[in-house]
């Protein structure tokens, strides 16, 4: 059943209703006593918040602003956050697109929590009201405009991090020799025990519009007939040794499992490639990219005690772009955050790197920039799906299954088999069902329970030391573009 506007706004008047930590800063909680259209605009945010979390549809994909629930924030936005200071178009800029964050996102909660689009529309409204009355607010918004790291200072502090992190380090560095050793063996022959299926991205995006991320002032712009056009370029193709269904890509879906309880599953006979967009920063100039994501069942146990083994999988790859649309720097991680890879392209240098014992720049093979007419190939591994090596084909070569390319942003509410949406990721950011053993061996890092998959903006990629997959300045701090 839909809700109605006026059962959400009464909501927060019934006992037990609580505040959430936006309204717990100023300058909302004095909005908040107000006996005027403000403080009822105030009050509506406040019962709309008040549902969501009653009923479990949070997106964790933006925060909130504290002080300003009307707002959320990522992290692009968060480094743009001192240029908002300048110009009153560049400041105006800045706060629309904090205001499009907070709607999208809060329609992707009220829809799957079953609430009509009257208070979408009616919050809208409020939204313009509220901003205009903190206009004055800028230094304390700007403050505020920040996204949490995904570590836990407390989970480091009771693993006793400044120890046990050298044995972790250790483990990495196995990793990454082995890593090594498979992508030099995998550039001479392909030394596979099971045949490689092929799958070949669709030539153009599966539903449109797609890709709406909200302008801010620096950020590159082009047209939706552009972006798509370097959507289907980029797009990476797939060779994947398949050894059970559980090395077949599919759609993310809400499905029935045997006792008729609701779980995130694979539809294998929907071939999907999603993809989102972000921006980062290389050299002081604000740069496009593209992310693809493909998703499997399982990673299937290969023994008795395999803590890295659980249901679902995937592989995202991400694709940075120099200004006339050619790729600068590919990196790759697993949805998990780990598995983090960078493969640079001959446009840009590494930067010399301090020697320290957390976990850095990893570059397993580098790879010149396709032309116009080639297109990337990535090889995947059975099981684990690591990836084993990337090249380069013509794009003329077209055998394969197809990938539809499906915007990312649908996974925040699929279709419940017995009608209405959810979102895949839970109101953490994680996949339910998706849990690894190795969660009660690696907490001591940090990370909460690593290896189970996560939504965009949740993925830290470094066990000892922090990074974040989102991080505009990420590329910043590894590389710089030649000549």
């Amino acid at each position: 059943m839909r809700l109605s506007l006026g059962l959400v706004v009464a909501c927060c008047v019934l006992p037990g209703c609580a505040s959430v930590d936006p309204y717990a800063h100023a300058p909302v909680t004095q909005t908040l006593q107000r006996e005027d259209a403000l403080g009822e605009c105030a009050r509506r945010f406040q019962a709309s918040d008040a549902l969501i979390d009653t009923i479990g549809t949070r997106d964790a994909q933006e925060p909130r602003v504290p002080g300003f629930p009307y707002l959320r924030v990522d992290r692009v936005l968060a480094r743009l956050a001192p240029t908002a200071a300048g110009e009153v178009e560049q400041t105006l800029a800045w706060r629309e697109a904090l205001a499009a964050l907070d709607d999208a996102a809060r329609r992707f909660e009220l829809g799957n929590a079953g609430v009509d689009g009257a208070l979408a529309t009616a919050l809208t409204t409020c939204r313009q009201q509220l901003a205009l009355a903190d206009r004055h607010d800028l230094p304390m918004l700007i403050d505020a405009a920040r996204v949490p790291d995904d570590y836990s200072n407390s989970m480091r502090a009771l693993g006793l991090y400044p120890l046990t992190r050298h044995a972790f380090a250790a483990g990495i560095r196995n990793w990454q020799r082995d890593t090594l050793a498979d992508f030099a063996t995998h550039a001479v022959t392909d030394p596979v025990a099971h045949r490689r299926l092929r799958y070949i991205p669709a030539e153009s995006p599966d539903g449109v519009p797609m890709l709406k991320e909200p302008a801010a002032p620096g950020l590159p712009l082009m047209s939706p007939s552009e972006l798509a056009r370097l959507i289907v370029r980029h797009a990476p193709r797939f060779e994947i040794e398949t050894a059970s269904d559980d090395d077949r890509p599919g759609a993310v879906t809400w499905q029935s499992d045997q006792t008729g309880h609701l779980q995130i599953g694979i539809a294998r006979e929907q071939p999907v490639l999603y993809v989102r967009s972000s921006h980062a920063q290389l050299d002081g100039h604000w740069l496009l990219q593209l992310i693809y994501t493909v998703w499997l069942p399982a990673r299937p146990a290969l023994g008795a005690y395999d803590v890295l083994a659980g249901r679902l999988d995937g592989v995202v790859w991400r694709v940075t772009l120099a200004e006339n649309g050619s790729p600068l720097i590919y990196d790759t991680i697993h949805p998990c955050g780990c598995y983090h890879l960078f493969i640079p392209t001959e446009h840009v240098h590494a930067r010399p790197q301090p020697e320290t014992i957390e976990e850095g720049l990893f570059i397993p093979q580098a790879l010149r920039a396709p032309a116009p007419h080639q297109r990337v190939v990535l090889k995947l591994a059975a099981f684990t799906h690591y990836l084993q090596r990337a090249g380069i084909e013509s794009a003329r070569r077209d055998d394969g299954v197809v990938l539809a390319l499906r915007d990312e942003h649908q996974l925040r509410a699929l279709p419940l088999p017995g009608g209405g949406t959810r979102s895949a990721f839970m109101p953490d950011g994680l996949v339910a069902g998706s849990e690894r053993l190795e969660r009660f061996f690696f907490w001591p890092m940090g990370i909460r329970s690593a290896g189970q998959m996560r939504q965009w903006g949740r993925q830290a990629t470094a066990f000892v030391g922090r990074r974040h997959f989102d991080d505009p300045a990420l590329l910043d701090r590894y590389f710089e573009r030649l000549p």
